[in-house]
């Protein structure tokens, strides 16, 4: 049996998925590769030998020769595109966000319930990293005690020309917040945000500084570096009453050279997370295959969850104060 994919969007995410599901996963046939343009449809389709290149995502998402989508075009496209699978019945592997607000991923939940089935899979790959599940198991082992805290940081080399401090909430920060509902396995009340007045503010990519609390009392910290210069960086550790856990990058090599031993940064997020893409990707194809949803994929909620908690770092930003996240009761559907 083989699961018959659409991939709608090619970009830099989107010729990633192409790539997995074309040349690495079993019992998957990426039969369509869908954009907006139709030079760029045809092009990547062709660099994978797939007939189908298509340019209407509705049309493609309609086809009886399609059994899933995967949804990795630009971020105001996912809640209608997501929106049109549920009601065509066909699951979705959508990258995050989910939608551009919480309102509209509440239009999604809706629709999802009204099914009455799970048919979204979101994109928080973290979840399925090797060094993020080796911590939550052992902090489910007990080898910490009760966790207390979760210091988290997030650095790239250099802010697109229009990246704002808004966006590092809004655009990069969301992985950290799944990743940490994720890790503690419980909700976040409310969020402050600090810039470094010692800088420019204004400046793109300007550092963000986060703390959030969540139900319980636990405390998160988030500093997001867009413009950190020296590589891609994404750490964690996780401190709790009898000790802690540090998340570790794989590293395959240590140059040893004039005197000094060094390791190498990636440029951006894909080599550092390449196997996390490919087990969440696997794991969405399983998840089809046996109609049951992965134990510790992200779903419609958790879009909605890290979606208002970003809105409420926005707010925090240009308040300056703590912000309380006001969340609907999850609904038993998502328990």
């Amino acid at each position: 049996m083989s699961i018959r994919v659409a991939l709608i969007g090619t970009g830099i995410m989107g010729m990633d998925h192409a790539r997995i599901f074309a040349e690495e996963l079993p019992h998957v046939e990426l039969r369509t590769i869908c954009d907006v343009s139709a030079e760029r449809a045809r092009y990547v389709a062709d660099q994978f030998g797939i007939q189908h290149a298509e340019t209407d995502a509705l049309k493609v998402i309609a086809s009886k020769e399609i059994d899933a989508v995967v949804i990795a075009s630009p971020d105001h496209t996912h809640t209608p595109l997501t929106l049109a699978a549920i009601k065509a019945g066909k699951p979705v592997l959508c990258e995050k966000p989910l939608a551009t607000s919480s309102q509209e991923c509440l239009t999604v939940i809706e629709e999802e319930m009204k099914l009455g089935k799970k048919m979204v899979q979101l994109g928080f790959m973290r979840r399925f990293d090797p060094a993020y599940t080796a911590m939550k198991k052992d902090l489910l082992q007990g080898k910490i005690g009760q966790a207390v805290m979760f210091h988290c940081f997030h650095r790239n080399v250099e802010a697109p020309a229009n990246f704002t401090g808004q966006m590092a909430i809004s655009n990069s920060a969301p992985h950290e917040f799944d990743a940490a509902r994720f890790i503690l396995d419980e909700e976040v009340n409310s969020i402050s945000v600090f810039q470094p007045q010692c800088l420019d503010t204004s400046k793109v990519g300007a550092p963000v500084f986060m703390v959030l609390e969540t139900e319980s009392g636990r405390l998160i910290n988030i500093e997001i570096n867009n413009n950190a210069a020296y590589g891609y960086d994404v750490r964690g550790e996780l401190v709790g009453e009898k000790g802690s856990i540090a998340l570790r990058s794989p590293v395959l090599t240590e140059l040893h050279s004039e005197l000094q031993a060094s390791e190498a940064y990636a440029a951006d997020w894909r080599p550092r997370f390449a196997e996390a893409y490919r087990l969440q990707n696997k794991a969405w194809i399983q998840s089809i295959m046996t109609n049951t949803p992965s134990p510790i994929a992200s779903d419609s909620w958790d879009g909605y969850c890290a979606t208002l908690i970003a809105e409420a770092g926005v707010q925090a930003l240009s308040s300056g104060t703590k912000t309380l996240i006001h969340r609907i009761e999850k609904p038993t559907f998502y328990l």
